[in-house]
């Protein structure tokens, strides 16, 4: 009598594609252990469906205007909130067959998913591009314009040039054409893989940042105001990285 597959040979098996055929024969297995494993696939599948499917429908934006703009641009920032740190623009031209389907507004996603996405973009962009508002910048022209004169960077740096783009709630200064979206991040995969990649960059950039200037906790608070945070701007006072426009700065200054 030929002895069962192991339940451990089964799991691992379930971790790769597996066809209709040897589904059906797990399924008749009266093994508890490999109904549970197929009850945890079965939830790992249905996940990976919506996943797709949420794709799809926010990469209907670009294949509407792919036809007459090839080349679109998502763009996006980070880091307009924080008391410390820059405020980091991207913008990233996916090819017409990009695939990943996880891709989504970063907020949504955790850290380690980020990382795996921010690799998967990196490698499969077309073009990205990176723009900067630092702390003196932000304070001599606010934050809203230190941010659009990033954008506008981010843009001009591509190595490709873009003929549309796609920007998450912000207008970019120049000609080429572009449309504004509120919640873009949710709405464009374009705007989503900018969101992740400036996510990414930002979030080591004040991990460094940590380093450099300790006790204001800033690998944690990545430069927002916490309670952390407060308590070193009046321990240690204001470093080169502080807003000194934002309220909380100032009153330290």
């Amino acid at each position: 009598m030929t002895k069962p597959e192991s339940i451990a040979a089964i799991k691992a098996r379930l971790l790769d594609p597996i066809s209709e055929e040897e589904l059906l024969l797990l399924r008749s297995d009266a093994r508890a252990g490999v109904q549970k494993l197929l009850v945890q696939y079965d939830k790992r599948m249905a996940k990976l469906a919506a996943q797709k499917a949420a794709f799809i429908e926010r990469r209907q934006l670009e294949e509407s205007l792919w036809p007459d703009y090839p080349l679109i641009a998502g763009i996006d920032e980070v880091g307009r909130g924080p008391l410390a740190g820059p405020v980091l623009t991207v913008a990233v031209i996916l090819p017409h067959d990009f695939d990943l389907w996880q891709v989504n507004d970063s907020k949504q996603l955790s850290f380690k998913v980020k990382q795996e996405l921010y690799r998967g973009i990196m490698a499969q962009a077309i073009s990205v591009s990176i723009g900067i508002a630092d702390a003196p910048r932000i304070d001599q022209e606010n934050i809203y314009h230190a941010t659009e004169l990033a954008m506008g960077e981010a843009v001009a740096g591509l190595a490709e040039h873009p003929d549309y783009l796609l920007v998450d709630a912000m207008t970019v200064p120049t000609d080429i054409p572009q449309e504004k979206l509120i919640k873009g991040d949710a709405r464009s995969i374009s705007i989503a893989s900018a969101s992740i990649v400036a996510k990414v960059i930002r979030d080591q950039l004040m991990i460094n940042y940590d380093q450099q200037y300790p006790g204001y906790d800033l690998a944690n608070n990545m430069g927002y105001g916490t309670a952390k945070h407060l308590a070193g701007l009046a321990e240690f006072g204001v470093t080169p990285i502080h807003r000194r426009s934002f309220s909380p700065v100032k009153d330290a200054l």
